[in-house]
């Protein structure tokens, strides 16, 4: 039975952007692999989870899970392409220029060539590089035309109607009920394939030619964006060379939990240091802060730290920390420290029979129903 990642995140279908964050927030903190150590049910959730708030979160993604549901997701192509982003999404000036939300410097191939001008690759970082930025030496591949044959991917330059569209560029693909069209790959969209191949390039039209460059990751950059790397992409027919893009995908950290510029860590507190409202030293992102418990504090009480968490790409501010406190409790007790702790039950009224004055008034109401009814 295929899985429903509305119902997997407890939302509804018409839910908006806003109700699916906070609500993956919420099942990514219950199901996080640290908090389940072992937990391989728990595990298996916590990737469904993110999996689920991947599709959801994202318009097109979403738009096409609604009407065709995962399989509809899982006919796009499997590799990564450039035409698998939107670069309205894309923060395409961080190496030079303003923000932008539009395409219009996206640079198309003409249709002599046989490839697009620009092109994207995958860059893993960790979470550490993530925050605070880095500089990584990227290796990838560009074409060129090729010049033996120009280009044409033709011996001599001689070519003939492609016998797969028969000259049309487009060929139709069947899914079910309805019919998709699409370029033809044979050749190229263009509807004609070489009569005999270049023996240079084996009929491509393109050379594929190694490169590697080094680039800046800005501090605050998050999983699923990407970079543009002006004048790295492909090179056409004309000259003019492409730009190359290069997508994030950062690697979770194993006690913080990244939301926006925000930043979740479960800390461990002993029973009395909640008890008592003591003050203990947190963990940062830079180095350590002071948290003072209010007395009695609770297992799940949550505690901000203003300007501790993530540097935002445009304004520059800081996001918050927020403290999530696991109340601990012994499992085994000493003699010393159980007289301690006999004396401390004494001490708010705990009588012999092992009820507290509260405790005790509950059980004679409800005793009390019991006499009323006989």
């Amino acid at each position: 039975m295929e899985i429903d990642y509305y119902e997997l995140l407890e939302i509804s279908q018409n839910a908006d952007k806003e109700t699916i964050k906070k609500a993956y927030r919420k099942l990514a903190l219950k199901y996080h692999p640290d908090r389940n150590q072992g937990d391989k049910e728990a595990e298996a959730k916590f990737k469904l989870i993110n999996e689920a708030y991947e599709i959801l979160s994202n318009d097109e993604k979403r738009s096409i899970y609604d009407r065709y549901g995962k399989e509809g997701l899982q006919g796009k192509s499997a590799g990564f392409g450039f035409e698998d982003f939107d670069l309205g999404d894309i923060f395409s000036n961080f190496f030079g220029g303003g923000f932008t939300k539009s395409n219009k410097n996206k640079r198309s191939a003409p249709k002599e060539d046989k490839y697009e001008a620009s092109f994207a690759i995958n860059l893993r970082i960790n979470f550490k590089e993530a925050v605070f930025g880095c500089e990584k030496k990227i290796d990838f591949i560009f074409k060129q035309s090729c010049k033996e044959c120009k280009g044409s991917g033709s011996k001599g330059g001689v070519m003939k109607t492609c016998p797969k569209c028969d000259g049309s560029g487009q060929v139709g693909l069947s899914r079910g009920f309805m019919t998709f069209v699409q370029t033809c790959e044979n050749c190229s969209g263009s509807g004609v394939v070489p009569e005999e191949k270049c023996s240079a390039c084996g009929g491509k039209g393109y050379e594929e030619i190694k490169e590697n460059t080094s680039i800046k990751i800005p501090e605050g950059v998050d999983d699923g964006m990407s970079l543009r790397v002006p004048n790295k992409g492909n090179i056409l027919k004309s000259g003019a060379r492409g730009d190359l893009y290069v997508k994030i995908a950062v690697d979770e950290d194993e006690n913080f939990i990244r939301d926006g510029n925000d930043v979740y860590l479960e800390i461990p507190v002993f029973f009395t240091q909640a008890a008592l409202g003591q003050k203990i030293s947190v963990p940062t992102l830079r180095s350590q802060a002071l948290l003072e418990l209010p007395v009695g504090a609770k297992d799940g009480d949550r505690f901000v730290l203003a300007n501790e968490g993530i540097k935002d790409l445009r304004s520059g501010r800081l996001g918050r920390q927020i403290i999530q406190i696991n109340v601990k409790f012994p499992t085994s007790l000493n003699a010393e420290q159980k007289e301690l702790l006999n004396k401390l039950n004494e001490s708010f009224g705990i009588q012999n029979d092992g009820l507290h004055h509260e405790q005790k008034s509950l059980f004679e109401k409800i005793t009390s129903w019991f006499k009323k009814e006989s």
